[in-house]
């Protein structure tokens, strides 16, 4: 992927309020990510990572001001346009894999090319090769409930990264991982983000996460500190 694409956050404030009591998350963030780039978004517990992960989504909106991928506000997006956006240009990773255990692994790894008309022949083909590539091919047709934590979130990656989005957001997903499970999940994070020229923005507590990136932004008071 050699485009290069931007996700910014332009005066983005979050506020949540406690009874009456407003409690300030984020407060005027601005700031561009740049795909062919790598950031750990990190901070202690409660400091808005999430938050600030599912605002760039575009899953949460912020109390004031926009986020833009590229030059278009996805807070004032379609409903079709946000189906695009979370399908084709971005790929979401969470703590838990979130996997769909009606469906078989190859079924869940190939869900984001169906959803946006590819041909079912071609996903599957696809899927297959990612599968193989992060070294399960031999569990395609199992259920997700008989794998392990670190394969489960393997096959989370590859459906988040299927059709090779601009950006990739993650949010703890080492979390629930052992340190091995976790330092493979973190190393195939980075080697798709690399080939593909790809932005990733990984919201972490874990050290293997900021050690691996190009960039850390710390959170604290609602504000990056650099």
């Amino acid at each position: 992927m050699d485009e290069k694409h931007t996700l910014t956050l332009d005066s983005v404030s979050k506020i949540f309020y406690q009874g009456k009591n407003p409690l300030t998350v984020l407060d005027s963030l601005t700031y561009t990510f740049g795909s062919h780039e790598s950031y750990a978004l990190t901070g202690a517990s409660g400091s808005g990572k999430s938050t600030l992960i599912h605002i760039l989504s575009g899953l949460d909106s912020p109390t004031q001001g926009s986020v833009f991928f590229d030059d278009h506000n996805i807070n004032e997006f379609t409903t079709k346009q946000r189906s695009l956006f979370l399908n084709r240009d971005l790929g979401l990773v969470f703590q838990e894999p979130m996997l769909l255990n009606e469906l078989s692994v190859i079924e869940n790894v190939m869900l984001k090319g169906l959803i946006v008309g590819q041909n079912s022949s071609d996903c599957k083909k696809h899927a297959l090769e990612l599968l193989e590539r992060i070294g399960l091919i031999d569990k395609a047709d199992m259920h997700p409930r008989s794998l392990s934590g670190g394969q489960q979130q393997r096959v989370a990656i590859v459906r988040a990264l299927f059709n090779r989005p601009a950006f990739l957001l993650a949010d703890e997903p080492t979390g629930s991982l052992d340190d091995k499970s976790g330092s493979v999940v973190i190393d195939l994070l980075c080697e798709y983000q690399r080939e593909w020229n790809m932005g990733l923005i990984i919201a972490s507590h874990d050290s293997l996460v900021s050690d691996a990136m190009d960039k850390v932004l710390k959170l604290h008071d609602g504000v990056f500190v650099l």
